[in-house]
């Protein structure tokens, strides 16, 4: 038989690039690339861009994220989830949604020093930013520039609040930095759990680190004294939605005290990355899927209106619901809050111009 021109890559979410909709211009392969053996085709290597950004922290006002203040070290995710929501945001730098954006990764070499330069600006107000609102400020890119570190280091002169979502085990490298930002009232991080099949976290989430590595860095932060949760994110209906009771029960066994879940959405481009993921791995189970997704969503692949856009809506939100709240109660889960302060916030050097 001539080989699948559609194969999948190892290691790689997606293995093809999306039209970008912002460009009239498309690239196709060339026959002959496709027609090769994939064995024997050039593997899609990473490829890092210094971002040259002069601005470091960014704001929101959707009323459905729990935050306002944001910071991402890194554009572009290696860790290559298949159903990654932020995978549009590449189309912005006239790249891809598929490949491009696992592949070419945009790192903020500069962001400790911009976010020093904000956190001491007069006009800073403090309040509490969250880490990894878009890309994982944990993919694997961070063990050689380190700026998530560089990051959690100004933070920690200034006293300030920040909390951290990652699927990445690497957040326990910095448990030193957490620790002395937790004795402040001034950390907390959310290990998100997919799935415990680690064979499916293999092909849903190819280098992102497998469940049982997550779990075990819930333990380690947890007994480190940093505050923990999790998120039992994204939840995909039909494949992982079975998983939710196990999974909080597994990351309340490791420490985790709260957790919280989202819902899968397809939102432009995604939607063809997921789509030939499910041709390529879970075919039997694409119908299902797709008629769960559309059941969610008012019978459209996504719906992006505030609201409705993370938890769905119809009677299988409801039931996602209460069973999220059921297995969280039995778990021991969402007794306390997790409350970050501003109270310890501090300008380094305004101690000594105070004096004059």
């Amino acid at each position: 038989m001539p080989p699948d021109p559609r194969a999948p890559i190892h290691g790689r979410g997606a293995h093809t690039n999306p039209p970008n909709r912002f460009e009239p211009l498309i690239v196709t392969p060339d026959p002959n690339y496709l027609s090769a053996d994939p064995e024997e085709r050039p593997h899609p290597r990473t490829q890092f861009f210094v971002d040259g950004t002069e601005s470091l922290l960014t704001e929101n006002d959707s009323p459905d994220i729990p935050f306002t203040i944001g910071l991402n070290p890194y554009r572009g995710c290696e860790h290559g989830c298949a159903y990654c929501f932020a995978r549009p945001y590449h189309e912005y730098l006239g790249w891809s949604s598929g490949l491009d954006f696992e592949t070419k990764i945009m790192v903020k070499t500069r962001a400790p020093e911009i976010l020093r330069r904000e956190l001491s600006s007069p006009r800073w107000q403090p309040q509490s930013i969250a880490m990894s609102g878009v890309t994982d400020c944990y993919q694997p890119a961070e063990r050689q520039f380190r700026v998530t570190r560089g990051c959690l280091e100004v933070c920690a002169e200034f006293r300030q609040p920040i909390s951290i979502v990652t699927k990445n085990a690497l957040v326990t490298r910095d448990r030193d930095v957490l620790a002395e930002l937790a004795r402040h009232q001034c950390t907390a991080v959310y290990v998100s759990v997919t799935t415990l099949d680690t064979d499916l976290a293999g092909k849903l989430e190819p280098r992102a680190s497998r469940p049982a590595a997550r779990l075990r860095a819930i333990r380690e932060l947890a007994d480190a004294g940093i505050p923990v949760g999790a998120m039992v994110a994204p939840i995909i209906p039909g494949l992982t939605d079975h998983e939710m009771p196990a999974i909080l029960a597994a990351v309340a066994a490791a420490g985790a005290t709260r957790a919280g879940y989202v819902v899968m959405r397809l939102p432009h481009a995604v939607k063809d990355v997921f789509l030939q993921w499910l041709d390529d791995h879970a075919p039997s189970k694409k119908a299902r899927v797709l008629d769960r997704v559309r059941e969610l969503r008012g019978g459209q692949l996504n719906v992006s209106e505030w609201g409705k856009r993370l938890r769905g809506e119809g009677i299988f939100a409801d039931q996602l619901r209460a069973l999220f709240q059921a297995s969280a109660r039995r778990a021991g889960l969402n007794q306390e809050r997790l409350t970050l302060s501003t109270a310890s916030f501090r300008r380094p050097g305004g101690e000594q111009l105070s004096l004059f």
